[in-house]
């Protein structure tokens, strides 16, 4: 059974403008394709629970894991109309999964559409405290000097942070070659007691590690250096133009009427300006977007334009 939460809220605290959603008073529903407590999910989690007062309907996250997220896609391809649920998903379900699986169960571009984009969140670059280095340059010429131990750990295989190793070293001039292992606790384990020499994961995950002094984080991928670490240089910084980032949006089946993705959107905008919403974001090391549906449509559109070509170079098959 999928583990569920429920966000309980009186109708009374319905904003005017919104309303019900739905004509049949059933709860929204919001899918996630990860176990509870993950980055995907909490970000499910904090919009849900502002969402419920401002739609005045009972909000489920419902966690449907498996498949990388895939078996989430799948069911929400096959909603009926008229029923209220969204997914909020990443770049690994909705542009990577479909560019290196045969059969992902569903069309990404044709079976649903995108209603908000609502966090990003970057890619750090990590070496074990006993590894030489203290920046990105140096680390470069240690892996030209060392090419038998140029490994790149990755916490899964075919994953954004895979083909942003990939990325990294062409743009760097430096042959990766990329270790998956199945999850970042695994691979953070190995990287601490100096097993692997680098690791490519998410920031918010590796920060923490960071800041108790058990790994150093070399470069963070934005454009920018992270209002949570700013000491940290970006990989601009170090010498290596490259900016990438991850995101997560909700997306609607394709069944769901326009007028409801739409009304959906402003919703989850408004929730995303707010103050509190913001300050809870940060608070859990994730960095909030507010952005309306055109704009989330068209930040996808450009994300896959930055990444089919990476991915399909690869050549990397499951």
């Amino acid at each position: 059974m999928p583990s569920r939460r429920h966000f309980l809220v009186a109708t009374a605290t319905a904003t005017a403008s919104f309303g019900s959603f739905g004509q049949s008073g059933a709860p929204l529903r919001l899918v996630s394709g990860y176990a509870p407590g993950g980055a995907t999910d909490r970000v499910a989690r904090l919009v849900g629970e502002k969402l419920q007062a401002k739609l005045g309907t009972t909000v489920i996250v419902e966690n449907k894991t498996g498949a990388g997220g895939r078996l989430a896609a799948q069911q929400l391809k096959n909603t009926p109309a008229g029923q209220d649920v969204l997914m909020i998903a990443n770049p690994a379900v909705m542009v990577v999964a479909p560019l290196v699986f045969a059969d992902t169960g569903y069309d990404a571009e044709r079976d649903f559409k995108i209603v908000s984009h609502v966090n990003d969140y970057e890619f750090a670059l990590s070496v074990p405290q006993s590894l030489p280095v203290q920046d990105l340059p140096k680390l470069l010429e240690w892996l030209k000097a060392n090419p038998g131990k140029a490994n790149f750990g990755v916490p899964a295989t075919g994953s954004l942070p895979h083909f942003f190793a990939l990325m990294l070293g062409d743009r760097a001039n430096t042959r990766a070659e990329v270790v998956g292992y199945k999850g970042s606790a695994p691979l953070i384990a190995d990287l601490i007691g100096g097993q692997i020499p680098v690791s490519i994961d998410t920031f918010d995950t590796v920060l923490p590690h960071h800041e108790g002094g058990k790994l150093r984080i070399l470069a963070v991928s934005g454009a920018r250096r992270s209002p949570f670490a700013p000491a940290i240089p970006t990989f601009r910084e170090g010498g290596v133009d490259i900016v990438a980032t991850g995101w997560n949006a909700f997306f609607a089946p394709a069944s769901m009427p326009a007028a409801e993705v739409d009304r959906l959107a402003r919703a989850i905008k408004d929730v995303m300006d707010d103050l509190d919403t913001q300050k809870k974001f940060t608070d859990a090391r994730l960095t909030p977007v507010s952005a309306t549906r055109a704009q989330s449509e068209a930040m996808l559109k450009a994300y896959r334009e930055q990444w089919a070509p990476v991915v399909k170079k690869s050549g990397y098959k499951p």
